[in-house]
């Protein structure tokens, strides 16, 4: 190796002499001396191959496989990640149990902060310069808000599309994609965990015993309503009295609604205000809630008591003996309010999928979830993100029986609990999914006006078309 440098230096040498006009003598030598150069290097040629043919596979293997992959090699060992997020107490140990996998196959240290101030606490960082790593967002919204200032690394750049449609469904990658600072699309993070809204409740036991069978259609479900009707007791809890909050019910039943009637490109229209409240989508989908919500003999305790009646009370009737009301939709936290521990999932209680209406638009489903976003740029910060769009990156807090993976490559066997693998399975199942609308909407109207418009038509101090004018003169300019 030593003489092919001096080789290779003497080749220089008389390069730069001849290059800067060297003298007559000088170039009769790098003559005389060419033979002589020349053999030196055709003998030397074939070490300085096979050198070149071992070093290249050591590099070309540096670099290979995805960084997630890297980092189970052991390259960003000793390397730290942080993140910043909700979660506190019992949910950050949930939180570091789902960590812990990661820290031990790549020998990076992620240190997690969880904060009751997080939104002040975020905006702050990101806006004096000093961001977290990874901050776990829950609300879209924020996400979208980073993304504009240029805020976030793109996820895309390391994790395409198509690597990620192998453990997301599109709807979940389309709630991830939203504008950056230059105005084109950019990935902003991937689905950590995941909450679903459209499930009805009802009592098992009694049901069966009723003879009933568990409606697969929206048509169905409204000809079980109106038998159980005939049968003289009435279908639906529903109770929408919620303090300050009051009508969110209302709000999540047009959502799933929407999504069972019109397109999810008119849903993401409704959201942004590009489509009308008082548009024929939309007072469509209200006008097929109110079959079952205005109608005296399909709600318990007749329609007025709707406005009147604490979410956490609704649906209390369904375990009387006999049941005063069949059925209740909501998320799965209402089985805390069933008023009895001694109901068994399963056995006493149950749930179905909220059915279809318009086939031709599949199986969607009603979400919340946790965003993971990226704001410094590392490798080992692109492995943890990578290590968050599989499932393994929530295995140990679906285990420790704290949420639900968004993820397809989940396994339904992590659920500890009857409902949470039945509703796991049931996001699974959803050929789309979308987050609350109200949740997206600007405060004036998701939380403002959308809320209070839904709750005075259901009281009926105001009419439908009044009500969607109303929020639709609520929208910011």
């Amino acid at each position: 190796m030593k003489r092919l440098m001096l080789i290779v230096l003497l080749i220089v040498l008389m390069a730069l002499t001849v290059a800067c006009g060297g003298s007559a003598a000088v170039e009769e030598a790098v003559q005389e001396a060419a033979p002589t150069l020349e053999a030196a290097v055709e003998e030397v040629a074939p070490t300085l191959e096979a050198a070149v043919e071992e070093v290249a596979p050591e590099e070309e293997t540096a670099a290979e496989g995805s960084f997630l992959e890297r980092a189970k090699a052991g390259e960003f060992a000793g390397t730290t990640v942080g993140v910043l997020g909700v979660m506190v107490d019992e949910e950050a140990q949930k939180m570091d149990l789902a960590l812990a996998p990661f820290e031990e196959a790549t020998g990076i240290d992620v240190v997690y902060e969880g904060s009751k101030e997080f939104e002040t606490q975020i905006n702050v960082a990101v806006d004096a310069g000093s961001p977290p790593d990874i901050a776990n967002i829950s609300q879209p919204a924020m996400a979208q808000r980073f993304a504009a200032v240029g805020a976030l690394v793109d996820v895309s750049t390391f994790l395409p599309r198509e690597k990620l449609q192998e453990t997301y469904i599109d709807s979940w990658l389309d709630m991830a994609t939203m504008p950056g600072a230059d105005g084109e699309d950019i990935m902003a993070g991937v689905w950590q965990r995941a909450s679903a809204k459209s499930m009805v409740f009802y009592p098992k036991a009694q049901f069966d015993a009723a003879g009933y069978e568990v409606p697969q259609t929206w048509d169905e479900m409204l000809a079980l309503t109106q038998q159980i009707a005939d049968d003289g007791d009435t279908a639906w809890c529903i109770g929408i009295e919620s303090g300050a909050a009051t009508g969110w019910v209302a709000t999540d039943w047009m959502e799933n609604i929407m999504l069972r009637t019109t397109s999810l490109e008119n849903y993401d229209k409704w959201v942004t205000g590009e489509l009308d409240f008082a548009s024929p989508e939309v007072k469509a989908a209200a006008e097929k809630m109110a079959e079952i919500w205005l109608n005296d003999d399909y709600v318990y305790g007749g329609v007025p008591s709707i406005v009147s009646t604490f979410i956490g009370d609704s649906p209390v009737p369904m375990f009387a003996d006999p049941p005063g009301c069949w059925f209740h939709s909501q998320a799965a936290w209402i089985t805390g309010f069933f008023g009895d521990e001694t109901l068994v999932a399963g056995e006493d209680y149950d749930f179905f999928y909220l059915p279809p209406i318009d086939e031709s638009l599949g199986r969607p489903a009603l979400v919340a979830g946790d965003m993971m976003v990226m704001f410094n740029d590392r490798p080992e910060v692109r492995a943890l993100m990578e290590f968050f769009s599989k499932a393994e990156g929530v295995e140990g807090w679906v285990r420790a029986g704290g949420t639900l993976s968004p993820h397809k490559d989940a396994d339904l066997d992590w659920y500890t609990t009857y409902v949470d693998r039945k509703v796991a399975e049931m996001l699974q199942n959803a050929t789309s999914v979308r987050f609350d609308a109200s949740d997206l909407m600007p405060a004036e109207v998701g939380s403002g006006s959308f809320w209070k418009a839904m709750t005075d038509w259901i009281s009926g101090s105001t009419d439908l078309d009044t009500a969607l004018a109303e929020i639709d003169a609520s929208w910011p300019q």
